[in-house]
């Protein structure tokens, strides 16, 4: 039975990257361990979803038609695993236990998704890694993560980017985009804000759970929005 505070927060493959936009930089590891653990440590239950971007990506594999779709995305699938045993890998070397739960079942390294049993690993305090997305290909890694959420009864999604919050325009390539601190399910919906894919964000509105996007490399970010509940340094969508 949930007994605290829940939480999933959503990591781009990308955003693990090395300088090169390829692989694993440890000390971004490093960095995302020790968030989490300032969580952990206010008695937070926290679970993560982590993309493959940063190794493959199915759309890109199957760009040019000699991979079919379903195959890169599965192939996009098993670098999402690399990614959640190197979370895993992390957080355990601070102290913290970990479980990393696969839509798809690689049983020497880690463990098959069950919704009762990721619960339970929740509510033993451990941090809960999922990998391989939905296991579906066609469906991304945001819309996995939401779907988890409603699964773990998070009470908020959180998804780490490079930017503050959510603009009306990329805000790397325009001096004048205006952030949006706050804007409902339907505006995010819109085809100028991207922010989670259209089947992650009605998802997310049907089960009425809010979405934070926020710099994920600030200091003590996480502990700011769940903690504090300083959303100063974030957007949010929710229901108004």
């Amino acid at each position: 039975m949930k007994s605290k505070k829940r939480v999933l927060v959503k990591f781009s493959g990308e955003a693990l990257a090395n300088e090169n936009g390829f692989g694993i930089d440890t000390a971004t590891l490093k960095y995302i361990a020790n968030e989490i653990k300032t969580l952990v440590d206010n008695d937070v239950g926290v679970s993560v979803v982590v993309g493959g971007g940063n190794f493959i990506r199915g759309v890109s594999a199957a760009g040019d038609g000699l991979i079919r779709r379903t195959t890169g995305d599965y192939m996009g699938m098993l670098s999402t695993i690399i990614n959640a045993v190197a979370i895993q890998e992390a957080v355990e070397n601070i102290g913290l236990e970990s479980r990393v739960l696969s839509a798809i079942e690689v049983p020497e390294i880690c463990e098959p998704f069950i919704t009762r049993r990721a619960q339970r690993h929740l509510e033993k305090g451990r941090v809960v890694v999922f990998a391989a997305g939905t296991g579906n290909p066609f469906f991304t890694t945001d819309t996995a993560a939401t779907l988890r959420a409603v699964e773990m009864e998070a009470d908020m999604i959180i998804k780490a980017t490079k930017v503050d919050g959510i603009y009306d325009r990329d805000p790397n390539k325009y001096s004048d985009a205006v952030k949006l601190p706050t804007l409902s399910y339907d505006d995010a919906l819109k085809d100028d804000i991207k922010v989670m894919d259209d089947t992650s964000i009605a998802l997310a509105k049907d089960n009425n759970i809010p979405i934070f996007v926020y710099n994920m490399m600030g200091n003590n970010e996480l502990k700011k929005i769940v903690v504090d509940e300083d959303y100063s340094t974030c957007s949010v969508v929710k229901r108004k």
